[in-house]
């Protein structure tokens, strides 16, 4: 007589499954409603460690632009900055999903240039999906690259690309634009993407966009309610020196960088370092 064991489903966060994060598990860990963490990621060292961590997503956001390249903006960073980004995040985790930000200017044309951005993010990156910010004036773009096989995750809210027309960093969808913000969700569900973050925008607005559509929501300045939290992870650490109001400061990196570089550097200068431990005899 045989008998059939039915296993349990793995965790989004901190499960172990032997091998990459889909969008299937994304979208399982939404009908279980169990809420997961998304951190970004730039480099192979790092995503290593949130990838040990348990972390489902990796996010090569465009964040870039400011946190490695320097900018005050996410503008002016390319596709060729992000690509080597993207790759090495993808060497340096095994499990999570990597997901990359198309930059400004590298999609917003046609459907056609989103493809052809897209695809080199997951030929030449390595990305298991993209993500691209807009509502309706994105539909076709986000239709053209699912139907070609590519997981979109959109963006919608307070997208930085958008930063000029918004006038600067501002919450976005009270009143009647949180009604647009609504039907841009749905409009984009609709369209494919398996995600949607959700980015300061009032709790209330973030949990009916929850509660309405089939895919997760990702929050970030909008409230407790959504399937997933992201943030940079330079933010979370404490390297930021003026985070938004959204940020929770985990850890004292700067200060602990401070203190160990001031003591290497005192050693040096008195003598100390190297000692006879560590030079080669």
């Amino acid at each position: 007589m045989s008998s059939s064991v039915t296993s349990r489903p793995t965790a989004l966060y901190g499960g172990q499954a032997g091998r990459r994060v889909t969008v299937r598990d994304v979208a399982a860990a939404k009908e279980r409603g169990e809420r997961w963490p998304m951190v970004t990621a730039y480099d192979a060292m790092t995503a290593k460690v949130f990838d040990e961590a348990g972390i489902p997503v990796l996010l090569v956001g465009d964040s870039a632009a400011m946190v490695v390249y320097g900018h005050d903006s996410t503008l002016p960073v390319t596709v060729d900055d992000l690509l080597p980004l993207t790759a090495a995040v993808v060497r340096g985790s095994s499990r999570a999903m990597v997901v990359a930000d198309l930059p400004f200017g590298s999609y917003q044309a046609s459907p056609q240039q989103a493809l052809e951005t897209a695809a080199r993010f997951m030929k030449e990156g390595g990305a298991h999906a993209v993500k691209l910010e807009g509502g309706r004036r994105v539909l076709p773009q986000v239709e053209a690259l699912v139907s070609a096989g590519i997981p979109v995750m959109a963006h919608l809210g307070l997208t930085p690309q958008s930063v000029n027309t918004f006038g600067g960093y501002r919450v976005q969808g009270r009143g009647q634009a949180g009604d647009e913000l609504m039907s841009d969700a749905k409009d984009l569900e609709y369209a494919g993407a398996f995600a949607v973050v959700l980015e300061c925008v009032p709790a209330e607005l973030a949990e009916r966009v929850t509660r309405s559509l089939s895919i997760p929501t990702v929050g970030i300045g909008a409230g407790p309610s959504t399937d997933a939290q992201v943030l940079v992870w330079q933010d979370l650490m404490g390297l930021t020196p003026h985070p938004a109001k959204f940020v929770k400061k985990y850890f004292d990196l700067a200060g602990e960088m401070d203190r160990a570089v001031r003591a290497f550097a005192d050693e040096v200068v008195g003598g100390a370092f190297p000692s006879a431990e560590h030079s080669y005899h």
